[in-house]
């Protein structure tokens, strides 16, 4: 029996394919209960928020689903030439639009972050394109500079003032968070493109402390962190708006799902008790409504995602996609695992979202995309491209016999 079960998944593990399937299927059924969950937490903040239906917020990131799904179907069939021929024009741009954000007129500043830009009735937070475009291109600069590291001058150009630009235009719009992201995707892609130790070690000390400065320079984040360390207990009856209140309330909601919830869509918290409910802290409403069972199936679907991923790095024989992926990784499995992290009360509150899961069409339509080029390599494993033709002779065969059968 056991054999028989061992042969059947060194079987599926070794067909071409699955790693293809892995990350679809996987990412698929993220979004998927995204908009449920979604549609769950912000009905009653849409609709006591004026927008006059529960459905608002609803109906606003379906369509950005939906339009991150396309470019993800899209950039997948992309070949792996193409991008690396966009890489420095991918970065440029996210540097660009990053950089937009300070603009009178166009940059626009949400409860302290001043990382989105809008025009119109349009907005957009760029630093989520940007995370795209810097794991490609360090994909691209390191799979080139391979080997050829061997002085400071070759080591560092252009790799650490790619990088120092990046981090710097995010941070300086006073979002921390996605600055960290940043620096942990561009230390893993250092990592796995063979940066030399020495460097590397300088490059890390330099972004911690950089870390360190904007955290102990803000007042803010200090009392965040001081929640975290003391286990709430700053949270008073006369500080009902204190720094514990929104990392409380998570746990209250977590604490009252149980095993299996207390049913889909009968969340108390999200009744203005918790703050950012559909946003940042959504896997608490998760937790409460669908209980430890439901909380635990968000996570294996992120496991089977990082599986996927690993899976492309691993079995890919380009540096490139080897780079670029352990970046992409870095950021949506990183950031995953964050979030939850803070939800659950073991970091800080930092104000990341959940991938896939959480409101935000710049963050849905981004990661969407991201996962697209993902796909994108996992189309160039070995026996892969062999694989596809087949399913296509099979497509084309099956639409033969129908037609067929209807003439008959």
């Amino acid at each position: 029996m056991l054999s028989s079960v061992r042969r059947e998944f060194d079987r599926v593990s070794a067909y071409p394919l699955t790693t293809y399937y892995l990350i679809l299927v996987s990412v698929l059924a993220l979004t998927s209960l995204g908009l449920v969950m979604v549609l769950s937490a912000s009905s009653i903040t849409s609709y006591d928020g004026g927008e006059g239906s529960s459905f608002a917020y609803f109906n606003k990131q379906a369509g950005f689903v939906a339009l991150g799904i396309v470019l993800m179907v899209v950039t997948s069939f992309f070949p792996l030439h193409t991008w690396r021929k966009v890489s420095w024009w991918a970065l440029l741009l996210g540097v660009v639009m990053q950089a937009s954000v300070f603009l009178p007129g166009v940059g626009k500043s949400t409860k302290g972050n001043a990382n989105w830009i809008q025009f119109g009735g349009f907005q957009l937070q760029p630093s989520e394109f940007l995370k795209i475009a810097l794991a490609v291109w360090l994909g691209a600069v390191l799979a080139s500079k391979y080997g050829k590291m061997t002085t400071f001058g070759h080591a560092m150009v252009p790799v650490v003032p790619g990088i120092i630009i990046a981090v710097g235009l995010v941070v300086g719009g006073n979002d921390l968070g996605t600055g960290l992201v940043l620096m942990a995707m561009s230390l893993v892609c250092l990592f796995i493109g063979f940066f030399p130790w020495k460097y590397f070690l300088l490059l890390f000390g330099a972004l911690a402390a950089v870390a360190a400065f904007f955290v102990f320079s803000s007042q803010n984040r200090l009392q965040r962190i001081t929640a975290a360390l003391t286990g709430h207990a700053d949270q008073t009856a006369s500080d009902v708006t204190g720094q514990a209140w929104q990392s409380n309330h998570g746990l209250f909601s977590l604490a009252s799902g149980g095993w299996l919830g207390v049913g889909l869509g009968a969340s108390r918290e999200k009744w203005s008790w918790l703050p950012e409910a559909h946003n940042d802290f959504i896997f608490a409403i998760i937790g409460e409504e669908l209980g430890l069972l439901g909380s635990l199936a968000v996570i294996l679907m992120f496991v089977a995602l990082a599986c996927g991923m690993m899976r492309v790095i691993l079995r890919s024989k380009s540096r490139f996609v080897q780079i670029a992926t352990a970046g992409l990784f870095a950021w949506l499995i990183g950031q995953a695992a964050i979030n939850i992290a803070v939800v659950t009360g073991l970091l800080p509150v930092i104000g990341l979202p959940l991938p896939f899961v959480s409101y935000g069409g710049s963050s849905i339509v981004a990661s969407l995309l991201a996962v697209g080029v993902i796909l994108s390599f996992a189309r160039t494993e070995d026996g892969a491209p062999a694989a596809i033709r087949v399913h296509k002779d099979r497509v084309r065969s099956s639409f033969a016999v129908l037609a067929r059968k209807r003439k008959k």
